[in-house]
């Protein structure tokens, strides 16, 4: 957490530009679709762009080759679940407020997200995927607006599982970052089954 002046929230694009003038949303894209991009070979900011990305879905897949071997296993969401997850924890985000607005304090959205995420799964039997965190659009050091996704249990209750996990985020959000929430929005994504061990919520 960093105490400085406000940041911009002017990019419509909300997304980050590297040093080159680049958006790195673009540059990744343009990696995986793999266009021939003679300006990505040669900028050192491209490049280390797309390095952890290259790295980390090499090491996916072959997390995925390998539960492939497990019959009747779908390894296709945990795949996802994972990028998922992972691309939001590469880019930094932008800042967001914390406490008062005269304190001018300040802390990057994916380390605010890892905090609610953790929160979530909480609520046993919740994975936490994708989670944003959208500023005030008047700008300022207004509360944010969380929108999370989360695979439940099955067998769940969806409405009391979903208000769980509302809850856990924004005490999480209140009482460890002391950002204010002006709404907790939880999409679910997947049903999936409970562990037949029964070990659920998150991991120690």
């Amino acid at each position: 957490m960093t105490a400085h002046n406000p940041p911009d929230h002017t990019d419509v694009h909300d997304d980050e530009q590297l040093l080159c003038g680049r958006l790195l949303s673009e540059v990744w894209d343009a990696w995986e679709r793999q266009v021939d991009d003679p300006h990505r070979h040669e900028c050192p900011h491209c490049r280390q762009a797309v390095l952890g990305l290259d790295e980390l879905e090499t090491a996916v897949r072959d997390l995925r080759d390998e539960a492939a071997d497990t019959e009747g296993y779908d390894a296709s969401t945990l795949t996802r679940r994972v990028m998922d997850v992972v691309r939001l924890e590469l880019r930094p985000g932008r800042p967001l407020p914390l406490g008062e607005p005269a304190e001018d304090l300040w802390i990057m959205e994916a380390v605010a997200a890892r905090v609610l995420r953790a929160a979530a799964e909480t609520v046993p039997g919740v994975r936490a995927g994708s989670c944003r965190l959208l500023p005030d659009p008047e700008g300022g050091a207004g509360p944010v607006e969380v929108r999370l996704e989360i695979h439940a249990p099955a067998d769940a209750c969806l409405p009391d599982l979903a208000d769980q996990v509302r809850g856990r985020v924004q005490e999480a959000a209140d009482r460890e970052l002391g950002m204010g929430t002006a709404a907790v929005d939880i999409r679910i994504t997947d049903l999936v089954d409970t562990p037949p061990d029964g070990q659920e919520g998150s991991t120690p």
